[in-house]
């Protein structure tokens, strides 16, 4: 009796340490697109399965969305990532002509749109699909 209590015990252990392994990896991966510049939001923060996406949208680059321009020109493999986007792109005014809302906006929407090909919207442009409602 001892010995199949103590093997059912190790089996229920077993699922719950691989039932938290799997709940804390899918948790890592979730994302909010945020940005210290935005103090005073309309909207919420955007939630960003950041794995996910890439690897749906086939994007191997970090570069493609963490990029670096100079001289108005996109600097070969160089990449952002690590830095805020703000760092470029002012809320208002500043050196770069691109404003910070219209940089996300931009590089999100565009990207959404102008991969579609022939069906024109691959996710989500409009602001609630991507800005969740607060609670």
């Amino acid at each position: 009796m001892k010995k199949s209590a103590l093997t059912l015990s190790a089996i229920i252990t077993g699922f719950v340490a691989i039932f938290m392994v799997m709940t804390a990896y899918s948790q890592e991966d979730i994302v909010a697109i945020e940005d210290s510049a935005f103090t005073d939001r309309q909207r919420a923060v955007a939630v960003f399965p950041h794995d996910e996406h890439n690897e749906k949208a086939a994007i191997e680059e970090c570069n493609v969305c963490h990029h670096i321009y100079e001289d108005g020109k996109k600097a070969g493999d160089e990449s952002s990532e690590g830095a805020e986007c703000s760092e470029c792109h002012q809320v208002k005014g500043g050196d770069n002509p691109v404003p910070l809302m219209k940089a996300y906006h931009d590089m999100c929407k565009g990207c959404h749109l102008r991969r579609g090909g022939e069906v024109p919207k691959t996710g989500p442009v409009t602001c609630g699909e991507c800005h969740p409602l607060r609670e």
